[in-house]
């Protein structure tokens, strides 16, 4: 497992597995230029995980099948991410000038007191950050966990497709690396990034070229398709289909979205509190919103008014060259919903860091 995380490939393709669409996006990099040369996004038929567990296995292979040939690329190199409950990454301290060996040792130590599973049931990996700006004396660690079974079984559908697998991230750190290399930044105060998926909603903060603070929460589109489903008498892939596509009535948003917004409202306050008391750092004056809730009409206005916070749909395209091949106007709708996708393609940038 220690070769998927510290491999390095010339150009990977960031392909983020959601539990109801499958992304992608293949980035070219010459010097200070990178060109969008690919991208897709599939949905997933039926209800393919239970939380982030996938259930049905042939669901995704055909809609990974469906990534590979609507990207017409050779390349086969991909970098994936991993989330939910089963995954774990957290800072440690630890006594500086150690060697791996000895470092590896500490670690398998500590986490051994942090994760609810037997170390053998996990792959764990770590990186030495730098010297620590709290504990004098100490360097900080990431460490980073996850449940075999999550991380085997993606591997194993993305070999079948066929892809090679040559980074393991996490979705957090994913989303923080696509902060780091494609949004705009001020130099006083971090910037946000909440990314609103089908299930999780998860915050993350990057200062400095480094990611700060992440965090998963609960919440996601699936409540407000589900009502949208049981009101409308549809079935749930038809009316995500016309979400995605933008050919749902208006009245769906005009009679249910306020419900939703309502609950996201909330839910954002919640996490931003969360990271206010445990950074002890000030609240975000701007918030950049990606995922399937940033291509939602009037959401961007609406919270910005609810939140008393500017709302800006995250586009990690908006200074990047396109590819002859690539449909801007199509991209550019899908934008937000890609934002981990080009946190994982853009690890071709360097060498491995999380």
């Amino acid at each position: 497992m220690k070769s998927l995380f510290k491999k390095k490939a010339q150009s990977i393709i960031g392909l983020d597995i959601g539990t109801k669409y499958i992304k992608a996006v293949c980035l070219d990099v010459n010097g200070s230029v990178t060109k969008v040369n690919a991208f897709a996004c599939e949905p997933i038929v039926g209800s393919a995980f239970n939380e982030r567990e996938i259930k049905d296995f042939d669901a995704v292979s055909k809609a990974l099948k469906k990534i590979k040939l609507n990207l017409k690329t050779k390349n086969k190199n991909v970098a994936i991410a991993v989330a939910g409950a089963s995954v774990l990454s957290k800072v440690v301290f630890m006594d500086p000038n150690q060697t791996d060996f000895e470092l590896e040792s500490q670690i398998e130590i500590e986490a051994d007191s942090l994760i609810p599973y037997p170390l053998e049931e996990v792959y764990l990996d770590f990186e030495e950050l730098g010297e620590s700006k709290l504990h004098s004396g100490k360097v900080e660690v990431l460490l980073s966990a996850a449940h075999k079974d999550m991380v085997d079984s993606r591997i194993t559908l993305v070999r079948e497709a066929p892809y090679e697998p040559v980074v393991m991230d996490i979705e957090g750190y994913a989303l923080g690396n696509s902060l780091v290399n494609f949004a705009t930044h001020r130099k006083d105060r971090p910037t946000c990034c909440i990314n609103v998926g089908a299930s999780l909603l998860q915050v993350c903060f990057v200062e400095d070229g480094e990611v700060i603070y992440s965090k998963e929460h609960n919440f996601g589109m699936n409540k407000f398709v589900q009502d949208l489903a049981v009101i409308h008498s549809l079935d749930i892939q038809e009316v995500e289909s016309q979400i995605s596509d933008g050919t749902a009535p208006e009245s769906w948003f005009r009679d249910t979205l306020p419900m939703f917004l309502s609950a996201l409202q909330q839910q954002i306050q919640r996490a931003l509190q969360m990271y206010a008391s445990t950074t002890h750092k000030a609240q975000p004056e701007k918030v950049l919103l990606a995922g399937g809730a940033g291509v939602l009409p009037s959401v961007v206005e609406e919270l910005t008014k609810d939140l008393g916070i500017e709302v800006e749909a995250f586009n990690p395209f908006s200074n990047l060259t396109m590819g002859d091949s690539v449909d801007a106007e199509r991209l550019n709708k899908y934008a937000p919903q890609l934002a981990i996708a080009m946190g994982l393609a853009s690890r071709s940038y360097s060498q491995w860091h999380m």
